[in-house]
């Protein structure tokens, strides 16, 4: 074997030189393997893994207009992550070693490699920098992700039994995560960011820490397959004590909400031991071992980081209630439309026009004459009209601006807030120059253009009201007659003709009235029909459609958040 100057630690030796002076320690130099030309097997994430996040990668392409970039950041960091991770090793598997000052952290890494590779002592903090020891080779893309220099990378103690028991296991010791340098607590929190698992040692003394467990434990709790957490340390506990602590630390990791892998179950792995005296050391190795060999820590810690990133946006894309516009909410934004645009109206209208040309056509003529004379002589008092437009108008407007606030209202019902404010500012949008629109719209439609249609019982009405006009003019003729002297007298004959002349007009007349009502109930439904039509297209074309849309967007993105869950379907 050669010895590669690049695995020299320069750390140690510049430590050890400022503590003894010009006289210079021994400093371990572990000895390397030459590096093979074997090929990377990248890793292979499960069908449902990959499904998962491709969702996630459609759900935020979904939601970059509607949501703002910091809370879609975590998301995309998922992303990019498993991407990274992707493209790298599968046969190995990178841990981390992460603990307070005085854990002991560092010893138990130099135990699990057989060779003091990072520095230990009474002075804190000891780790001032990661250090890598890889147990195979193939994994300097996966360090080089770590950031972790080649100066800081080791290879355990050289032995065919810890090599076949932890082959591709990549070992990393961290700075304290409580360490009183900042630089020291950003190595941590970045590299616990790309690591596949993590070993958590913690001492008698400091297990129960509120900064471990509120900063990194509860917040990881969703990481439980993915971590080991270690008493360390427990050669200082006399007779029953270890046992009491270690239950003492499993229920505060039970109230931090991180599952344990007991009896079978899938979840953190709790274990005590002493990297001092190599009690329970041996016992952490076949649990490394064992779970290296499963090479399924990468999958499960890009899937419990997914299941991280999906709990965070569960407020901007879940509802426990229905949204969208119901079929009634619907109907009555077109009523309200129609009754702003006096669509009613215009079909009362309509239905009195009808009966107008009704009594014009199939009136007697001396009582349309008489019509005629009262419309031309009465005078407008001018009152209403000078005012009533104004305040027609002014309503109309206010009616329109509630049926569109009303709708917006029902369509944002249980919506998370950004979806709530899309629709809104959709309903909004549409809203501006509807009243204009529907005004336009009113007059085209609205009222009713040259003669009502004439029904085919209207000539035989006109000609039956012509005859009872003939009667009376020929029974008044032969009066004036008689009168005159020009006929013979008889009375009988005449006044006949004349009474059924005068009574059969206003019967005629009558009988027409009631067959004109219902035709005339049709053309002023007809018309209301077609100016209600009319605002409701015109509603739907500038307010519903547009925040239909915004429903539709968010039951996609909604869907698209169910398949990032694993699940049917979200609220």
């Amino acid at each position: 074997m050669e010895t590669d100057d690049s695995w020299d630690d320069g750390l140690i030796a510049r430590r050890v030189s400022e503590t003894t002076g010009d006289e210079q320690a021994p400093v371990p130099v572990v000895e390397t393997k030459a590096s093979s030309a074997r090929p990377v097997v990248p890793l292979a994430y499960d069908g449902a893994l990959r499904s998962r996040l491709e969702a996630l990668r459609e759900l935020v392409g979904l939601s970059r207009t509607r949501l703002d970039s910091g809370t879609l950041a975590e998301a995309g960091r998922v992303l990019d992550e498993a991407a990274a991770r992707r493209r790298l090793s599968g046969q190995h598997t990178v841990v981390a070693i992460a603990g307070a000052t005085g854990s002991g952290k560092s010893m138990l890494f130099n135990a699990l490699a057989g060779v003091a590779i990072s520095e230990t002592g009474v002075r804190r903090p000891t780790t001032a920098a990661p250090i890598a020891c890889s147990w195979s080779d193939g994994a300097a893309t996966l360090i080089d992700r770590l950031g972790i220099p080649g100066r800081l990378r080791r290879r355990p103690l050289q032995s065919p039994e810890a090599e076949a028991q932890l082959r591709g296991l990549v070992l990393v010791d961290l700075p304290d995560h409580d360490s009183a340098a900042v630089q020291h607590r950003q190595h941590v929190d970045r590299i616990l960011a790309l690591v596949d698992a993590v070993i958590w040692v913690v001492d008698p003394e400091k297990y129960a820490d509120a900064m471990l467990h509120e900063r990194y434990l509860r917040p990881l709790a969703g990481h439980a397959e993915v971590m080991f957490v270690v008493l360390n340390q427990v050669d200082r506990l006399p007779g029953e004590a270890a046992h009491q602590v270690l239950d003492d630390l499993r229920r505060l990791l039970d109230e931090d909400g991180i599952a344990l892998g007991e009896y079978g179950e899938p979840g953190a792995t709790v274990l005590g031991l002493s990297a001092l005296t190599g009690d329970g050391v041996g016992e952490l190795r076949d649990a490394l071992g064992q779970f290296v060999a499963e090479r399924g820590a990468p999958g499960r810690r890009v899937r419990a980081d997914l299941d991280a990133a999906a709990a965070r946006l569960w407020p901007v894309y879940a509802t426990r209630r229905g949204t969208g516009l119901s079929e009634r909410a619907r109907e009555e934004f077109a009523a309200r439309l129609a009754d702003a645009v006096g669509a009613t109206a215009a079909g009362e209208a309509a239905e009195r026009a009808w009966l107008r040309n009704a009594n014009r056509a199939c009136g007697t003529p001396w009582l349309r004459l008489w019509r005629w004379f009262q419309d031309r002589n009465e005078l407008p008092t001018g009152r209403l009209a000078l005012t009533a437009p104004v305040d027609e108008e002014a309503t109309a407007r206010q009616r329109v601006e509630h049926a569109v606030r009303t709708l917006s209202d029902r369509a944002s019902a249980g919506l998370p807030a950004p979806w709530a404010q899309a629709v809104r500012e959709a309903a909004v949008r549409g809203a501006q120059g509807l009243p204009e629109a529907l005004d336009e719209l009113a007059a085209r439609a609205g009222a009713p253009t040259g003669r009502p249609p004439r029904p085919g019982w209207w000539p035989a009405a006109v000609l039956a009201q012509a005859s009872m006009t003939l009667l009376q003019v020929i029974g008044g003729l032969w009066l004036l007659g008689q009168i005159i002297g020009f006929m013979a007298p008889n009375l009988g004959v005449p006044v006949l003709l004349m009474v059924l002349g005068i009574v059969g007009g206003p019967a005629v007349e009558w009988g027409c009235r009631l067959a004109a009502r219902g035709p005339a109930r049709r053309y002023g439904l007809e018309a209301e029909r077609r100016l209600w039509e009319a605002a409701a297209g015109c509603g739907r074309a500038r307010v519903l459609d547009p925040v239909a849309a915004e429903l539709l967007r968010y039951r996609e993105v909604r869907e698209q958040y169910g398949r990032v869950l694993g699940a049917a379907r979200v609220g």
